[in-house]
């Protein structure tokens, strides 16, 4: 079929575009900025256009010669959302209907029956009334709290858990919720595209469990390696003073957070599960949260953490992290990125890079390499005894002192995952790029993932020191190459 994203550049968006395209469709992505879409896998595979759904015309032009409209739209960032989602929704119900869309399918949220809703779940519920009144076909898929790296929801869980082994916390925590993976969710938008003109209705969509915002707190915990959290409900806890507390902790914006938490005062639990009827289960059964949770940290766990020089080459999870998930999503990761231009050539850059350690040492502060190494000893670990096999070419597996080799792509990128007792896990990337005047790019970049507070303590610790290690790291590595670029030269010269 041939569909129409809007809303390509968000969270389900951005993984549902890709499953659309494995589905075999014909996929057109629209955003107001479509630079947001440049680093993404599939940008040779999906037309990408220009448009904003509060613009009639450019919503008719992306329309043109469509059959399935996916809106995934929510301006959820702004203080006056609900009036902008609903005039947005009426432009594309309108402009569908003049187009002769065949279909619309929409995700907004589970809403409690009999209960004042609040603005969030209020607006999205509208939102669907709108699209389903259109005279288009219309499917509403109606989700709680879904599971996967960059989701709002998500991702405010994961802070609160990871960063606060003592949480004090509003009696909303005990409120039920039916939590469902991503990987589920786009299962059945997918399918939803296909379905007979005469289904137009919502429905409830939701994993297997049906858990308390606590239970979600400590099942991640476990499933994270993380000590169990103390909790303590407390009565005086408002939603709008828990978004300012989660505002506090956590990166999550405040105009994210203000709506989400004043929604998880209601129990989102599905009411039906007539979809069943319509669409099957994913092949294996819908995700458990445990499950889900693991599938939202396996980039991190297994080091599959995002490198934009190979993005390209990278096949993704609909869990993992895109170049489109917003900039504080996938918090669990630290990063000290640094690059620099050097005359050497890539050939001689990267002999010094893969010689690094052992008797060459790590060209940056000796004497902090040391200390860190004998505290690491005497803790119990690896410290940087152990050197290396060869002085000048590294085997992938092999120990170079506290590292060990986990990837390694001659002549352009080295990862070295760290042996050594943290409170986390640790990565060093080098990697090499040849430079159109003959020289070349030599890029760093130190990864850590922190378990619990005690990571996140770490890692703020010792980042007055990153500019004096890994800076000086850059400086001599790239010295040290044009050193031996110009003593070969020398040599050349000399009688």
């Amino acid at each position: 079929m041939r569909c129409v994203v809007f809303g390509a550049t968000g969270y389900i968006g951005g993984r549902l575009v890709p499953a659309l395209l494995r589905a075999g469709h014909e996929v057109r992505a629209t955003a107001r900025d479509p630079a947001k879409l440049a680093d993404v896998g599939w940008r040779d595979r999906a037309e990408i256009v220009t448009a904003d759904v509060s613009d009639p015309v450019s919503v008719a032009a992306a329309l043109t010669d469509r059959d399935v409209v996916f809106y995934l739209v929510h301006a959820l960032h702004r203080k006056d959302f609900a009036r902008v989602d609903r005039e947005s929704a009426r432009v594309v119900a309108r402009e569908a209907a003049r187009a002769g869309i065949r279909r619309i399918v929409y995700l907004g949220g589970i809403t409690p029956e009999d209960e004042r809703l609040s603005e969030h779940l209020a607006s999205r519920t509208e939102v669907g009334r709108v699209l389903l009144e259109s005279g288009v076909p219309t499917v509403v898929l109606r989700a709680a709290i879904i599971i996967g790296s960059g989701s709002a929801s998500f991702e405010m869980l994961r802070y609160l858990t990871e960063r606060l082994p003592v949480m004090v916390t509003p009696k909303w925590v005990h409120n039920r919720i039916q939590p469902i993976a991503v990987r589920d969710v786009l299962h059945y938008l997918v399918r939803a595209a296909g379905l007979p003109a005469e289904v137009n209705r919502g429905f409830d969509i939701g994993g297997p469990d049906v858990l308390t915002y606590l239970d979600m707190m400590r099942r991640y915990a476990v499933v994270a390696g993380l000590p169990r959290r103390v909790v303590v409900p407390v009565p005086v806890l408002t939603p709008w003073l828990s978004a300012q507390w989660v505002n506090l902790v956590t990166p999550v914006p405040r105009s994210i957070a203000v709506p989400l938490i004043e929604s998880l005062v209601h129990e989102v639990v599905r009411h039906e599960h007539d979809i069943d009827h319509h669409i099957p289960e994913p092949e294996g059964g819908l995700t458990h949260y445990e499950r889900a949770i693991e599938l939202a940290l396996v980039s991190i766990r297994n080091a599959e953490v995002p490198t934009r020089w190979s993005d390209a080459t990278m096949s993704r999870a609909p869990s993992d992290p895109l170049p489109t998930d917003p900039g504080w999503s996938g918090g669990s990761l630290y990063e000290d990125v640094r690059e620099r231009h050097t005359t050497a050539d890539a050939g001689t850059l990267w002999r010094i890079v893969e010689s690094i350690g052992g008797e060459h040492g790590w060209y940056s502060f000796p004497l902090a390499w040391a200390v860190r190494g004998w505290i690491d000893r005497l803790a119990g670990g690896a410290g940087l005894n152990r050197g290396r096999r060869d002085p000048r070419r590294l085997h992938a597996g092999e120990a170079l002192d506290w590292w060990r080799v986990e990837d390694l792509r001659r002549p352009g990128l080295l990862r070295l995952r760290a042996e050594m007792l943290l409170p986390g896990r640790a990565w060093l990337e080098l990697s090499v790029v040849p430079a159109a005047d003959g020289g070349s790019t030599y890029r760093q970049r130190a990864i850590f993932a922190p378990r619990g507070l005690a990571g996140h303590l770490y890692w703020k610790a010792i980042a007055p020191f990153h500019g004096l290690i890994f800076g000086g790291m850059v400086r001599n590595i790239t010295g040290a190459a044009e050193k031996s670029t110009f003593e070969r030269e020398n040599s050349r010269a000399t009688p």
